[in-house]
C-alpha cells in the first residue's frame, strides 16, 4: 500500500503450497492443510516504512501494509498499541535481568482477542458479509460480540456452557446470539464447523475466515519490536491454546527481519499451557511433532482447547528456536496471578497467570542467561476470571473503632 500496490497476493497451504484466492476458505482442497494469507513485500523501503508506522494510528492499523487488505479498512473500535511495561520488581523476585510485560488487557474489550477480530470483521465485511459467528472459550466471545455491536453486524457466539459467568456477562451485554454449548471447546468448534457449511452467508471469525484472522495476532510482535526502540527481545513467553497466536508473534517478527525493519535473530520462544489442557506441552516433552487430544480440565479456561489446529507449527517453532513448551499446575497459575498483581499492578486472567507461572520455571531453571531481555505477553484482564483468586488473600473485618483495628490489624502483623 505505501507505493500504491497490494501487498497480500493470495492464500496458500502451510502443508502443500497450493495457492487459493483471497476468498472465505479456511482448508487445502488437495491435502486438507490449513490455510495462510501470503504476502509479496518485497520494494518496501525499510526507512520509509518505518517513518509511515510512526505517524500511523494508535492502533493496528499503523501497520496495514502487512495485513491482508489491498486499502486499510475503517473500523469502529481500536484495537492494539497496549502498553509494554518493564518489570524491574518482577524481574527482581525472578532473580532474572530485564523482563518486559507486554499487557493486552488494556485492548477495547480487554484481551488480544481484539486484534484477531479487528481484522477477522473488517475482512468479513469486505467480502461481504453481514453475520458473523465464533466458537470460543470467553474472550473472543466478547470481543466477536463488542466488535460486531460497533460496526452494526449481526452476531453469533457459541460457547462451552460451563464458562466463566464474568466472560458470558460481558459477551451477552453487547446484544448478541449467545448460544451455550454442552460440551468441551472442542465440541462447540466442532460444531460450527458444522455450520459452517451450512450457514454460507456466515462469516465464522474462526473457521472459514480463520486464515485472516490470525493475521491479527502478528501485530504484537510488531508492537513489541517497535516498543523495544526497534529492537527484539532475546526470549517471549507466550500463552498457548491453539497455538496459532504462539506462531504468529514469531511471524511478525520474522517478517519485519525479511524487509529489513529490524535486525538480528528470532528470540527464543517458550510457549505456556495449563496441566489440565496441555496437549502441546506433552508432545514437546515427548519428542512428538504432533498432539494428542486431550480433555481439558483446568481453571484456565481460555486455553482449554484439547485438539489445537497449530500444535505442531507450534513445536516446530520452539525447537527451531532453541526455547519449549512448559505446562504448570492451577495452583501455580493462581500464584503466577498473584506475583504478577504484586510485582506490576497488572491484573491478569488465568491465562496470564499461566504465561507468569511458566517465566518463574524458567526462571528457576536457569534457562534464562544473565543478559536476556524477555518480554511476557498477558492477553487478557483479571477481572474475567475472579473466582481463581478468591481466598487468595485476608479481609479485616473491624468495628469503627480505632482499638478494634489495633487488636485485629496491626495485632495480627505483631503476632505474624
Amino acid at each position: 500500500m505505501e507505493d500504491g500496490r497490494s501487498r497480500v497476493e493470495a492464500l496458500k497451504c502451510k502443508e502443500c503450497e497450493t495457492r487459493y484466492p483471497l476468498e472465505a476458505r479456511f482448508v487445502c482442497d488437495n491435502c486438507f492443510g490449513p490455510l495462510e494469507v501470503v504476502y509479496d513485500f518485497s520494494g518496501l523501503d525499510p526507512a520509509e516504512t518505518r517513518r509511515k508506522i510512526q505517524a500511523g494510528p494508535q492502533s493496528i492499523w499503523r501497520y496495514a501494509d502487512f495485513l491482508p487488505f489491498e486499502r486499510q479498512p475503517q473500523t469502529a473500535l481500536a484495537a492494539g498499541m497496549t502498553p509494554l511495561i518493564r518489570a524491574d520488581r518482577l524481574a527482581e523476585r525472578l532473580g532474572i535481568r530485564e523482563v518486559w510485560v507486554k499487557n493486552d488487557a488494556a485492548n477495547p474489550t480487554h484481551s488480544f482477542k481484539d486484534r484477531v477480530v479487528t481484522v477477522a470483521l473488517a475482512k468479513a465485511r469486505e467480502l461481504g458479509y453481514e453475520v458473523v459467528a465464533c466458537a470460543s472459550t470467553g474472550n473472543l466471545a466478547n470481543s466477536v460480540a463488542a466488535h460486531a455491536a460497533a460496526a452494526g453486524l449481526e452476531s453469533y457466539v457459541f460457547i462451552p456452557a460451563d464458562l466463566e459467568e464474568q466472560k458470558v456477562l460481558a459477551t451477552g451485554i453487547y446484544g448478541t446470539h449467545l448460544v451455550a454449548v454442552n460440551g468441551s471447546y472442542d465440541d462447540v468448534n466442532r460444531l460450527c464447523t458444522e455450520l459452517s457449511s451450512e450457514r454460507r452467508d456466515w462469516a465464522f471469525v474462526n473457521v472459514n475466515v480463520r486464515p485472516y484472522y490470525a493475521e491479527g495476532s502478528k501485530t504484537l510482535g510488531y508492537e513489541i519490536a517497535e516498543q523495544l526502540g526497534w529492537e527484539l527481545p532475546d526470549r517471549v513467553v507466550v500463552p498457548i491454546a491453539s497455538g496459532s497466536l504462539f506462531t504468529k508473534i514469531a511471524r511478525g517478527f520474522e517478517e519485519w527481519l525479511e524487509v529489513g525493519l529490524i535486525e538480528g535473530e528470532l528470540p527464543i520462544m517458550n510457549g505456556a499451557q495449563a496441566e489440565g489442557c496441555s496437549p502441546v506441552a506433552r508432545a514437546f516433552a515427548d519428542d512428538q511433532s504432533v498432539c494428542r487430544p486431550v480433555r481439558p480440565d483446568t481453571i484456565a479456561k481460555s486455553l482449554a482447547i484439547g485438539d489445537p489446529a497449530d500444535g505442531p507449527y507450534a513445536l516446530e517453532l520452539a525447537r527451531r528456536t532453541g526455547g519449549g513448551v512448559d505446562a504448570v499446575s492451577d495452583e501455580e497459575v493462581r500464584e503466577g496471578i498473584k506475583l504478577l498483581a504484586e510485582t506490576t499492578g497488572v491484573f491478569t486472567e488465568t491465562a496470564g497467570g499461566v504465561t507468569v507461572a511458566v517465566l518463574r520455571r524458567l526462571a528457576e531453571r536457569g534457562d534464562i542467561g544473565p543478559e536476556e531481555r524477555v518480554v511476557a505477553v498477558i492477553t487478557g484482564e483479571g477481572l474475567k476470571t475472579l473466582d481463581a483468586v478468591r481466598g487468595s488473600f485476608e479481609t479485616y473485618e473491624i468495628e469503627a473503632r480505632v482499638s478494634s483495628f489495633t487488636e485485629a490489624v496491626e495485632g495480627s502483623q505483631v503476632a505474624a
